[in-house]
């Protein structure tokens, strides 16, 4: 069979002019001779009734003092995808489109029981292909799916992603489609670069970067699923026909080089991530247990840390701005000298081009140097480097790293890396 998946996000399914797009993106899809499996995320935003995060409240308010445990959670947040699936194929069904709906659960998603973040370990396809042999659209809740007990676990975060990659990789599709409100991985967020413009083509690893560093348009995870089993993933408009941005692996057609395709150069994005705040902990050289105390706690209180540069004599990280707090509570208990920087923010550029090519680094201090923007950190892997500023130079900052790497148009041929 020739599957292809199709994912709609919550603002794909909110009302009824979104919904109509959607249907038009399942017909077309039918018309080139695919059997499509949909996949749905909750409808709407906070606010909304049936939104993720309205239903999590609903929840949260009826417990007043007592939190609903993980559990309860999971087991609500989960109709919110299951409630957009019924509404999805209904209105499939209401178009002329043979159509049912499934949880995860039914249509065979198994998981580890670890509630609000668990993880799919095993997925039994009979079911779906069973209606897709049959001419149905299966609409699939995303988002979720239920141990071999029986339990009901959500995926966390980007969940629905994962659930579409997941089908895709199990299913043989011939690619993943997610829809959404974006034309696709733009080389910055246009909100801060007027300039930025929709990159045609990425890697997953860059893709893995884009996200990890901050750019929201798909989640990590769902990018590594697809990268482990060569799932193709593109990220479209639901309401516009760009070609949006293709995900895939580095290999290209017969006669092509890795270094000679239209939108290779040394970099090829720019996330960032405002909010958060630098920690810098002094601590005898040869204390060791005392800095593994400080992490071990740090960790207990759920604070998650970042750009970690370890000295003899100080240790410096980043934390979100909202667990300042909670850090400097644990930093006094343990009787250390620390400063706390806020008001911060990292600016990262991601690139395949610049793996193993030197003086990368030097032009991006250059640059922002020559703005009298002062770097406060730096962290680097083979294929992004990433810088802590002060949040008040953040738009300049994106705005001269867009610039000075040339990423407003398609790089032309003395651009692109020969290394």
């Amino acid at each position: 069979m020739n599957i292809i998946v199709q994912k709609f996000g919550g603002t794909s399914v909110a009302n009824s002019a979104s919904r109509a797009e959607a249907v038009k993106r399942v017909r077309e899809a039918l018309e080139k001779g695919y059997k499509p499996v949909v996949v749905v995320s909750a409808m709407g935003r906070m606010g909304e009734p049936y939104a993720t995060d309205t239903l999590k409240q609903l929840a949260a308010a009826a417990g007043g003092d007592v939190e609903p445990s993980l559990r309860e959670l999971d087991l609500i947040m989960a109709c919110g995808e299951i409630i957009s699936a019924v509404v999805m194929s209904t209105t499939l069904c209401a178009n002329g489109i043979p159509s049912l709906a499934l949880t995860g659960a039914q249509a065979g998603l198994i998981t580890d029981g670890n509630y609000s973040e668990a993880n799919v370990v095993e997925f039994h396809p009979e079911r779906l292909l069973a209606h897709l042999r049959n001419d149905e659209v299966v609409v699939v809740a995303g988002f979720q799916g239920v141990t071999p007990e029986g339990e009901i676990n959500t995926l966390g975060r980007g969940g629905s992603d994962t659930t579409a990659v997941i089908l895709g990789a199990g299913l043989g599709a011939k690619r993943v489609e997610i829809y959404t409100d974006v034309n696709g991985i733009m080389t910055a967020d246009p909100r801060i670069v007027a300039d930025a413009r929709i990159i045609d083509r990425l890697t997953y690893n860059e893709v893995c970067q884009l996200a990890y560093e901050g750019a929201k348009v798909i989640h990590p995870r769902a990018v590594e699923v697809a990268m482990q089993h060569n799932v193709e993933v593109v990220i479209k408009h639901l309401k516009e026909s760009e070609a949006g941005t293709i995900i895939s692996g580095e290999l290209l057609p017969l006669g092509e080089t890795r270094f000679g395709r239209a939108d290779f150069r040394v970099i090829t994005g720019i996330a960032h991530t405002p909010g958060l705040a630098q920690v810098s902990v002094e601590m005898e050289a040869d204390d060791a247990e005392k800095e593994l105390d400080m992490f071990d706690r740090l960790a207990d209180k759920h604070i998650s840390i970042d750009m970690i540069s370890i000295f003899p004599e100080r240790k410096c990280f980043t934390i979100t701005e909202k667990d300042v707090r909670q850090a400097e509570k644990v930093l006094q208990e343990l009787g250390l000298h620390f400063k706390i920087l806020e008001n911060c923010a990292k600016v990262s550029v991601v690139g395949l081009g610049m793996r193993n090519l030197p003086g990368v680094m030097a032009r991006v201090v250059k640059a922002l140097t020559k703005k009298n923007i002062r770097i406060l950190q730096t962290g680097d892997s083979n294929i992004t480097i990433s810088l802590l500023i002060r949040e008040q130079d953040l738009s300049e900052a994106m705005c001269t790293l867009h610039d000075h790497f040339h990423l407003a148009s398609p790089p032309s041929d003395d651009e692109r890396v020969f290394a």
